[in-house]
């Protein structure tokens, strides 16, 4: 399952593309598949890091610079209170997001089921026009 979220993502990005993983928490799985498998430049986030190569952040108060000029966010299984910031952010740096949510949870209206393979996940594309 996890590899067809990571597939999933690199079919959506160019070799160099910046992509951040929101909450990584201690689940590596996807983003070790892209290490291992694409070109991405892969950036982790998480409000309490848990490896040094984890960048500190608070989605609900983000620190910008980390997302601007991402193709791409996701998180995986996000509490549900941070669905409305993860679409914030994604519009203001007008990067597509994918969540991948507890079987139970439902994203907002605007965003679009997708099933992929032996996964699935819900994806934002942000408005279009000026940053």
């Amino acid at each position: 399952m996890w590899k067809c979220l990571a597939s999933y993502i690199i079919q959506e990005c160019n070799p160099n593309d910046k992509v951040v993983e929101v909450g990584v928490g201690r689940f590596f799985k996807v983003a070790e598949y892209l290490q291992e498998h694409s070109m991405i430049d892969l950036i982790l986030t998480d409000i309490k890091p848990s490896h040094p190569h984890i960048i500190k952040d608070d989605i609900t108060n983000p620190r910008l610079e980390i997302y601007k000029g991402a193709r791409l966010i996701y998180s995986i299984r996000p509490p549900i209170e941070l669905y409305m910031p993860l679409v914030k952010v994604a519009d203001n740096v007008k990067a597509k997001l994918l969540i991948r949510p507890l079987a139970t949870e439902h994203p907002p209206g605007n965003m679009k089921l997708i099933n992929y393979k032996r996964s699935f996940f819900y994806e934002y594309q942000p408005t279009k026009g000026d940053i």
